[in-house]
């Protein structure tokens, strides 16, 4: 946008950023596919050539869906969000457990 004339490009995403790997039905296996689960706002905003960028937060997503995130079989799932899986991960438990540790390790407060 820069190239076209933009002085500054804020951009603006409306959803928290996605960091966690989906188990349940969205085919995202490994957090290498997520850019904000390998990046900080910083380093996104350099990959895009933004001036800033935002996102929403959980609770923006929480009030625009009106769902709750505690009813069993029914509430709104956050696991891509936050890393709260609300089952167990079973068959992909190990690699998920080292796929977070090594990005814990590489991307300092980027993964929880």
């Amino acid at each position: 946008m820069k190239d076209a004339g933009a002085k500054s490009v804020h951009l603006r995403i409306a959803s928290p950023p996605l960091r966690y790997p989906c188990f349940y039905g969205i085919d995202i296996q490994s957090t290498n596919e997520l850019i904000a689960a390998q990046q900080t706002i910083r380093e996104m905003c350099q990959t895009f050539g933004a001036d800033s960028l935002g996102f929403l937060s959980e609770q923006g997503v929480v009030d625009a869906v009106g769902l709750s995130t505690t009813e069993p079989y029914g509430g709104l799932c956050m696991a891509y969000f936050n890393g709260d899986y609300p089952t167990a991960l079973y068959d992909y438990q190990a690699e998920y457990d080292a796929e977070i540790a090594q990005l814990q390790a590489n991307h300092e407060g980027v993964i929880k």
